[in-house]
């Protein structure tokens, strides 16, 4: 499952460490961001077409940084997870490019889920 790579964005350290430590113990590579801007340097370097991103970072929005990404690579499946979810519609992150959108705190059963469904669609 090498080639399964996952990109998770929250500026969250305890977020991301559950992601990380979830995903990898079902055998995903996993890479990590806590701002858009940094997500997107890990980018640059690394082909990853599966991602968590968090709504609300520091600097790019979540929903800004799902907008460049799709737009520089559409085949790209990305998940909105936010504890904000009065601040975020559901169609403004369909309307952005998300496949879904989770609430916090996210079921480990639904990341697992969802990575799954990912990379069936893009079969990577």
């Amino acid at each position: 499952m090498k080639n399964k790579k996952i990109l998770v964005v929250d500026d969250e350290e305890a977020i991301r460490k559950l992601f990380v430590t979830a995903l990898t113990h079902k055998g995903y590579t996993v890479f990590c961001a806590e701002s858009g801007e940094q997500a997107l340097e890990v980018l640059d370097k690394e082909t990853i077409r599966v991602m968590f991103l968090d709504l609300n970072l520091p600097g790019m929005s979540g929903v800004d940084l799902c907008k460049k990404v799709i737009k520089k690579t559409p085949e790209t499946i990305a998940y909105a997870v936010t504890g904000y979810a009065s601040n975020y519609k559901s169609s403004e992150c369909k309307k952005a490019g998300f496949e879904d959108y989770f609430s916090k705190p996210v079921p480990l059963q639904t990341l697992f889920d969802a990575a799954q469904s990912a990379f069936k669609k893009s079969n990577s």
